[in-house]
């Protein structure tokens, strides 16, 4: 007879807060979330020196220029802010995949068509003003979690690894918006070639810092910074949605579907990401242009990790790879380093971030039980 092992149920704690012992644990686990943060950008940036002495610049003025650019004046603050909006919101979407057991590679497509969707509703629909931002923002959301739903289904029911599917589906995507802006496509510009027409007045994300980019969309993913942590750990579908990414057995066992958690997770997490393209699309850009994206959704695999796929977390590592985004153009004026070196050091976070786990899981083994 097989011994089924369920988690242990969190007792509520007293009034007046947590307990002590509970109080304890997350602020020792908040204090090595911090530490861990820290010491990945950091061991990013000492690896990244060498890489940037061999291509004949000298690191220390080639970061002074970095977060000059980014941090140094009003205009480099705002534009870190407005590099850091998309990169927060599709963080979160692959965080909440993360959470379920799922991995989205998809959000750069699924960002895609968000965006696609959003700039069509903002530049076609009649509404009143805050209407029309609102249903362009959830148009796109809408669809991009329609387009997650395909690797949902053949995740949940026919066991179809969602790495190849979401890969699959990404230039499905890319494909798809060429073809729908090109010369002669159904949403093309009559004159704005690989594009779509501007977006209506009443649809766009006011600017809330003049004379900067700076635009609504920052205080949208601030909330939604919120709204994800509320949902991840502080609702019963957030629990369940956990339960099945850590132990979908003992999740069956305890009542729960984990199919069915499973296609609302990847649904969830697509929505999120096709958020981010609306955003993009309606307080930057104006209208959606084919290739808007320099590789959003990409990046936010690596802000996930760094954040330690908490909705916090991922805040912060969003505006670590903001800083990277905007100070990128100081850094190859001033220092003449490309632009391309923050794709490196993007890269070397995810590869720490790796080491990390393979060696928490060595020492994890060699520990008595």
């Amino acid at each position: 007879m097989s011994t089924v092992i369920v988690p242990p149920v969190e007792t509520p704690p007293p009034k007046g807060g947590r307990p002590p012992a509970t109080a304890a644990l997350v602020g020792r686990h908040g204090v090595r979330t911090v530490v861990l943060f820290v010491g990945t950008a950091l061991a990013a940036l000492v690896v990244a020196a060498p890489i940037i002495a061999i291509a004949g610049a000298n690191p220390l003025d080639a970061y002074r220029a970095l977060f000059e650019g980014s941090l140094g004046s009003q205009r480099g603050l705002a534009e870190t802010l407005v590099a850091t909006t998309p990169l927060l919101v599709a963080g979160l979407a692959v965080s909440v995949a993360f959470r379920g057991g799922l991995f989205n590679i998809g959000v750069e497509g699924q960002l895609v068509i968000g965006g696609l969707v959003a700039g069509t509703i903002g530049a076609q629909a009649t509404l009143p003003p805050v209407v029309h931002v609102v249903v362009a923002m959830a148009g796109g959301a809408a669809a991009a979690a329609a387009w997650a739903l395909i690797p949902a289904l053949l995740k949940a029911y026919r066991g179809v690894h969602e790495v190849i599917t979401t890969i699959m589906l990404n230039y499905v995507a890319f494909a798809l918006s060429t073809y729908l802006v090109s010369p002669g496509g159904l949403l093309v510009s009559k004159t704005q070639p690989s594009a779509t027409e501007k977006v209506k007045d009443t649809a766009v994300l006011p600017r809330v810092w003049a004379p900067t980019r700076l635009h609504a969309g920052i205080f949208v993913a601030g909330a939604l910074v919120a709204v994800t942590w509320w949902f991840l750990f502080r609702t019963r579908a957030g629990y369940r949605l956990r339960m099945v990414g850590g132990n979908p057995t003992a999740a069956r066992f305890n009542g729960i579907d984990p199919r069915r958690v499973t296609v609302q997770t990847m649904c969830l997490s697509g929505a999120l990401a096709g958020l981010a393209g609306a955003i993009e699309v309606l307080g930057v850009h104006l209208r959606y242009f084919d290739s808007f994206s320099p590789g959003y959704g990409f990046d936010a695999i690596a802000v996930a990790l760094l954040g330690a796929i908490t909705p916090v977390g991922v805040a912060a590592s969003a505006l670590f790879f903001g800083v990277l985004r905007s100070g990128s153009v100081l850094l190859q004026a001033r220092a003449g380093v490309s632009r391309d070196m923050i794709t490196v050091i993007s890269g070397l976070v995810v590869a720490f971030v790796a080491a990390r786990v393979v060696l928490e899981r060595r020492l994890s083994r060699k520990e008595p039980r």
